[in-house]
């Protein structure tokens, strides 16, 4: 029976790079029996054909292929394709690694409605990712509803015979945006493509060595041959009108004008740049039009403009403009949710310049302009009033060792405010919620620190802004840790040591509950046995916190197991009414919250009587009187079932007794 799926990677001389993707195809929950990789070596002069060929001996389902050098990966993953036996063809390069359960999920979702191409969610620690088009999970969608054109990477879940019935295949040799024609071949001919948003599937990773196939300069006419060859494409397989235009237009304003506005183009030598721009230009004349152009945003309008006058000098000043743009947002008020959502209000600003100026329109005759010259940028006022309303901005949560990127649910409102006459300033106002657990389709984020984002698309653009060291008074102290889900865990809102940004450090990876709660208030909430009321937030269903107290007298430390439950939305320590072992006199209290070799937290002193009864001692503040009257009327309701309960524990015990 042949595999559902064939894993292609091309390999050329990947030394220990490819170590991580070898790691990830062993770890794959899909069985061994119903997946197969075919590692292409394009000529490998290093000891990788001899590494692969042991591979391929030790497990069945791997297989090397060698082949003469081609110098690219088009080739060896067209062989890839060839030699196929899966339903499916993934791909995966040498220096990139998949989720365990990535092969399964992706091959599940394509095959339940037939998808042509399948499209996993990627995460990446050095290159740019297309989020928006993995916010959530489709079974069928096409490039007609859905911007597949922004994610042209070819680590996609392809079905086999719809690459070889439609010749799908790549250029072979050097070719640059090799993948862009193929991808764009891919989507245009697809009945049906299938998303999965709800997992991270594909890592692209930074290599030790840098070496990446976009890090090299560029020459101009190749480059731009290249582009040509992806419009080709994209005129094949359309008509004239507006879905062609919204197709040109993406690789207008990423290939063309974003090549052009680049930062490595300007380390070229002006012979260099001044070719590409004068080749550009002439691509320009020959695929775009009016509709095309004057659909950009404010930003790359001019850029356009000053393209197709052919003025070099113009489109430098054009392209610092919209690099001057830029979002400040300020962190108003943070507080959890009882469902255990940490909301968050903010607010953001539009800036510009390496000062963070705020950005004011000219506001003249009932319309708004970008000033003629922010930071020295245009040398003509730009008009942005019809794109005011497309002015919005989301809320985002990112793993900084994992480099996985989930949106938080968020809502925002943007107001065009005046700031003075004939000026006015963009404000953007909203609430968002960064969730750190189980949240629809998505798993419960893993353990470790999670930085808090604020994308805004403005005038053609995404800038993001980082939240929290511009903050209101009193967030900080809102900002309390927490315990969540089940296991439970410690999730501790912190702000950054040297920019003061809002992270959540999730599972204590370095901020542990002690160490957030060092400068937090403890309240006696109620005593016989005592109660004590920690800083610390929780969910009804947050379980299997296992907290010890630790008391330690001159006669050395003892630590006893004692019980927590959630009151009024915090953690409620109880200890214990009777201890044994522990000499009588008075003891430091402390607490260990983060497990058995955590650190301790000081909570106060405690007080063994000769009979083992502890008691803390004065200096605890009371806890509020509504909290206090929540938690006697708990403890009256226990007693209550208790003594419910008494009879069928008794009669439980006589038929024990009984049957002995």
């Amino acid at each position: 029976m042949n595999p559902k799926v064939t894993v292609v990677v091309p390999v050329y001389n990947p030394g220990d790079c490819i170590d991580a993707c070898i790691d990830s195809l062993l770890r794959q929950t899909l069985p061994a029996s119903e997946f197969e990789v075919l590692f292409v070596d394009d000529g490998s002069t290093d000891d990788t054909p001899a590494r692969l060929d042991a591979l391929a001996a030790e497990h069945p389902h791997f297989k090397a292929i060698h082949i003469p050098n081609s110098g690219w990966p088009g080739k060896p993953r067209n062989v890839g394709v060839a030699e196929a036996r899966g339903e499916y063809v993934q791909f995966l390069d040498e220096d990139d690694h998949l989720a365990a359960d990535a092969l399964r999920r992706l091959y599940e979702l394509g095959s339940r409605r037939g998808a042509d191409v399948v499209l996993g969610k990627v995460a990446s620690n050095f290159r740019g990712v297309p989020h928006g088009v993995f916010r959530e999970d489709r079974e069928s969608c096409t490039i007609a509803d859905a911007p597949l054109y922004d994610s042209l990477t070819p680590h996609k879940m392809f079905r086999t015979a719809f690459l070889r019935e439609n010749g799908i295949a790549y250029p072979e040799g050097k070719c640059y945006l090799e993948d862009q024609p193929y991808m764009m071949s891919a989507y245009l001919q697809a009945r049906r493509v299938a998303i999965l948003g709800s997992y991270t599937a594909y890592f692209y990773w930074q290599r030790a060595d840098g070496r990446h196939a976009g890090a090299t300069k560029i020459v101009p006419s190749e480059y731009v041959d290249s582009v040509r060859a992806v419009l080709d494409v994209v005129l094949a397989h359309t008509e004239p009108g507006e879905a062609r235009d919204r197709m040109l237009r993406r690789f207008y304003r990423v290939e063309m004008l974003g090549c052009l506005a680049g930062a490595g183009v300007y380390k070229y030598d002006p012979e260099s740049f001044d070719e590409l721009f004068a080749l550009m230009r002439g691509l320009d004349e020959e695929y775009m039009n009016d509709a095309v152009r004057s659909g950009l945003g404010a930003v790359l309008r001019p850029r356009s403009a000053t393209l197709l006058a052919g003025d070099a000098e113009g489109f430098r000043r054009a392209a610092a403009m919209g690099s001057a743009v830029k979002a400040a947002a300020r962190l108003e008020a943070a507080d959890w949710e009882p469902d255990g959502r940490l909301k968050v209000d903010v607010t953001v600003h539009l800036v510009h310049g390496e000062d963070r100026a705020r950005l004011e329109l000219v506001h003249r005759d009932g319309r708004y302009f970008l000033p003629a010259s922010p930071a020295g940028a245009t040398d003509e006022p730009v008009d942005v009033t019809d794109e005011l309303a497309d002015i919005a901005a989301d809320l985002t949560i990112r793993g900084r060792s994992n480099s996985i990127e989930w949106h938080c649910p968020a809502a925002f409102t943007a107001s065009v405010e005046p700031v003075g006459e004939g000026r006015a300033e963009v404000v953007l106002r909203g609430t968002g919620h960064a969730v750190t657990e189980a949240d629809g389709a998505r798993d419960r984020l893993s353990k470790g620190l999670w930085d808090l984002w604020v994308p805004v698309r403005v005038f053609g653009q995404m800038v993001k802004a980082r939240l929290g060291a511009d903050r209101a008074d009193g967030v900080a102290e809102a900002c309390r840790p927490a315990v969540l889900g089940a296991p439970a865990r410690g999730v501790a809102p912190y702000f950054t040591e040297h920019h003061g940004n809002l992270s959540l450090d999730v599972g204590a990876r370095s901020r542990t509950l002690a160490k957030a709660l060092a400068d937090r208030p403890v309240a006696l909430a109620a005593a016989d046995p005592a109660e004590l009321r920690l800083d610390v937030f929780t969910t009804a269903d947050a379980k299997a916190l296992k907290p010890v107290v630790v008391l330690t007298g001159p006669a050395g430390s003892a630590e006893v197991p004692a019980g927590w439950r959630r009151v009024a939305g915090r953690v409620h320590l109880r200890l214990p009414k009777h201890i044994r072992d522990v000499e009588p006199g008075v003891h430091a209290l402390g607490v260990r919250l983060d497990g058995p070799t955590g650190r301790e937290l000081p909570l106060g002193k405690a007080e063994v009587g000769r009979g083992g009864t502890l008691a803390v001692e004065a200096g605890f503040r009371a806890a509020d009187p509504r909290v206090r009257n929540e938690v006697a009327s708990q403890r009256r309701s226990e007693r209550r079932h208790r003594a419910a309960s008494l009879p069928k524990r008794a009669l439980r015990r006589l038929v024990r007794k009984v049957r002995r």
